[in-house]
C-alpha cells in the first residue's frame, strides 16, 4: 500500500510540474520583453482626462485595464469614440437579425464602457468596413470637436500601420486620430492638444503563432511597447458577455476559449508617444 501511495505522489508531482511548465510556456507567448510593468499607464503619465478613439464596438476590449484603472485608481475623466456601429460584423453566436446588428452592437458598446466606468461614449455611424472610404476631413473634424470639448491630456488609439489586428478600419482610425491631434495643435486655441498619445500593442509571439496572415502583418508593422499593465481580465471576460453578438470571437479567431486566452494573456501592452517632445504634424 505504501509503495502505491508513493507512486501516486510521484505521478501527481510529475503532472503538477508538467501543468506548471505548460502554463508558464503558454504565458511566455503573451509576454513582451521590452515592456516595463506599471500599475496604470494613465497614472504613470499623470493623466487626468483620457479619450479613446476606436473603430468598432468591442474595440474597447483591448484597453479594459487602462480605462478601468484610469477611472477607478487614478480618478481620471474618461471618454470614448467608436466610429461605426459594427453593423457588418459576423455574429458569434447569432443573437439578432443581421439588419438590426448595428443597433445591437451600439448598445453592447455603450453598456460595456459603462461597465468600465467610462464617463461618456459616442458611437457614430460611419460605415463598418468602409472607414477608409469615408470623408477624411469629416472624420478628422468630428474627432477634433470631441478633443476640444473633452480636452484630454492622454489619447488612446490604434497604431496606424497595424491597427492591433490589421483591420483596415482600425488602421484608418489610428491615422485619423493623429491628423486630428495635429489639427488641434495647429489651431492654436487655449487647448493645444494631448500631451501623450498611447497606442495599444498586440503580443507578438502569440500573434505569430495563432494570428495567421493578419497576425504576421500586425507583428511586422507595430512598434515594441514600453509599458505593460494589468489587463483586468475579469473585466475582459465580462466584456465578452456584454458583447453578446461577439462573445465567442476569440475562440472563432484563435481557436482558444476566452478564459484560457486570459489565463495566459493577463497584461495589456502600450507604446507611448510624448507629444510635448515629439509633436505630430
Amino acid at each position: 500500500m505504501r509503495k502505491r501511495w508513493i507512486a501516486l505522489i510521484v505521478v501527481a508531482s510529475v503532472l503538477l510540474v508538467a501543468v506548471a511548465g505548460a502554463y508558464w510556456a503558454g504565458r511566455s507567448l503573451f509576454h513582451m520583453p521590452t515592456a516595463r510593468g506599471v500599475d496604470s499607464i494613465v497614472g504613470e503619465l499623470d493623466g487626468e482626462r483620457v479619450l479613446g478613439v476606436f473603430a468598432h464596438p468591442d474595440d474597447e476590449q483591448t484597453v479594459n485595464g487602462l480605462f478601468w484603472r484610469a477611472k477607478n485608481d487614478d480618478g481620471a475623466y474618461t471618454a470614448m469614440i467608436t466610429a461605426t456601429k459594427g453593423e457588418a460584423g459576423h455574429q458569434v453566436p447569432v443573437v439578432a437579425r443581421q439588419s438590426d446588428l448595428g443597433i445591437v452592437r451600439e448598445a453592447e458598446a455603450l453598456k460595456n464602457s459603462y461597465h468600465l466606468g467610462v464617463d461618456e461614449h459616442e458611437v457614430w455611424d460611419f460605415p463598418d468596413g468602409g472607414v477608409p472610404e469615408a470623408d477624411e476631413q469629416e472624420l478628422v473634424d468630428r474627432v477634433v470637436d470631441v478633443m476640444q470639448r473633452v480636452e484630454p491630456d492622454v489619447v488612446v488609439a490604434f497604431w496606424p500601420a497595424s491597427g492591433a489586428t490589421g483591420h483596415k478600419d482600425h488602421r484608418e482610425m489610428g491615422r485619423i486620430t493623429e491628423l486630428a491631434i495635429a489639427q488641434v495643435a495647429a489651431a492654436g486655441g487655449s487647448y493645444a492638444g494631448p500631451e501623450h498619445l498611447v497606442y495599444t500593442i498586440s503580443p507578438t509571439t502569440a500573434l505569430e503563432l495563432f494570428g495567421g496572415e493578419a497576425g504576421a502583418f500586425v507583428t511586422a508593422n507595430q512598434p515594441d511597447p514600453e509599458y505593460a499593465m494589468s489587463a483586468e481580465t475579469g473585466k475582459k471576460l465580462d466584456g465578452w458577455k456584454i458583447h453578446a453578438s461577439q462573445e465567442n470571437y476569440l475562440q472563432a479567431a484563435y481557436y482558444l476559449p476566452a478564459w484560457l486566452v486570459y489565463l495566459l494573456w493577463d497584461q495589456e501592452f502600450y507604446h507611448v508617444r510624448d507629444l510635448t517632445a515629439d509633436p505630430l504634424g
